[in-house]
């Protein structure tokens, strides 16, 4: 039979999740059981790969450091690894020990959370080991305590060796009907395959500059009308709102105040001229905000209103102001 072990720890010297794995190791040996045990730390990029090693065991033991709070970065990713490219017909079958060792607090905190993750997985927990370790010397040098460690760990081999049962529990039910991943349904195979592209960091990088590159093409194929549109805001609005009136020859300015820009109508005979510059010989001259403009062109109030109301400002001839509305008509 075969166990994994997957470490989440920093891997230091007086980590005392070390020791407990090295006893694992040596029980289970001396049962006649092989054992792998994968450093997370080791390499961290490969960690979307390990799913594919669970295939290959009949039980694993997750082990973790508690340092400051939670179960650590690495395992997490495993986990989530597992969720997004694992066998879930395999995990299915998986006992998993957790061994939770902690220097602060909230060891039984973090086993609850290794717990949890596997049912949620479609894994089976099994009862682990979990304890606040203050001296890593004395607690190494324990009879005591290395007692309690190897009871637990021949209990964790007759579970998974017999096969044994375990009772229902609510998280299962909950991930049957509630907790479904939502990315696309794939086989085991083209799940080791995606996981094996997703830590290929060349592959990667690869997709990243394709995608950066067809991104600028695209931008560059809207670049001119994008570009267009932003450097003459309001000019095709205008230009749709235009109501010709025959044998009628004016001119207006409008000045936006705000983004110091003159918006020019220059109309002649039913046709329009409109673009950003300068008329000096304007029939009439308006002064406003770009907010006031704005308002026109969607219809919440016509020039007139906004002019005697004082939204905005007018010279010139008044006669010509009043055929602005009948010029340009906004819904």
């Amino acid at each position: 039979m075969k166990v994994n072990i997957y470490y989440g720890g920093r891997g230091l010297i007086d980590d005392p999740a070390i020791y407990v794995m090295d006893k694992v190791s040596k029980v289970l040996d001396e049962l006649n059981v092989k054992v792998q045990r994968y450093n997370l730390y080791e390499d961290k990029r490969g960690i979307s790969m390990l799913p594919k090693t669970l295939k290959e065991a009949d039980a694993i033991v997750l082990a973790a450091s508690v340092e400051w709070m939670g179960i650590g970065g690495l395992l997490w990713q495993f986990l989530d690894a597992c969720w997004l490219y694992g066998d879930k017909e395999k995990i299915k079958s998986l006992y998993m020990m957790p061994v939770v060792l902690s220097t602060t607090y909230g060891e039984k905190e973090a086993q609850f959370t290794m717990v949890k993750a596997w049912e949620m997985l479609g894994g089976i927990p099994c009862n682990g080991i979990c304890a606040y370790v203050n001296d890593t010397a004395t607690f190494e040098t324990s009879t005591e305590y290395s007692y309690l460690i190897e009871k637990s760990i021949e209990n964790f081999y007759r579970v998974f060796s017999k096969k044994m049962s375990s009772l229902p529990s609510s998280s299962m039910a909950v991930r049957e009907n509630v907790m479904q991943p939502k990315a696309i349904r794939l086989t085991p195979q083209e799940s080791e395959q995606l996981s094996e592209f997703v830590s290929d960091e060349s592959y990667v990088r690869q997709q990243k500059e394709d995608i950066q590159e067809l991104s600028q093409m695209f931008k560059a194929m809207l670049g001119d009308d994008a570009g267009q549109k932003e450097e003459e805001p309001y000019i095709q609005e205008f230009k749709e709102a235009f109501q010709p009136i025959p044998n009628v020859a004016l001119s207006f300015q409008w000045e936006l105040t705000d983004i110091q820009k003159k918006l020019v109508f220059e109309i002649d005979n039913g046709a329009l001229n409109c673009y950003y510059g300068e008329k000096e010989d304007a029939d009439v001259e308006i002064r406003s905000t770009k907010q006031i403009l704005e308002k026109v062109i969607h219809g919440e109030a016509p020039l007139q209103t906004a002019f005697m109301g004082g939204k905005l400002t007018a010279k010139g001839n008044f006669r010509v102001l009043h055929t602005f509305d009948s010029l340009f008509r906004f819904r």
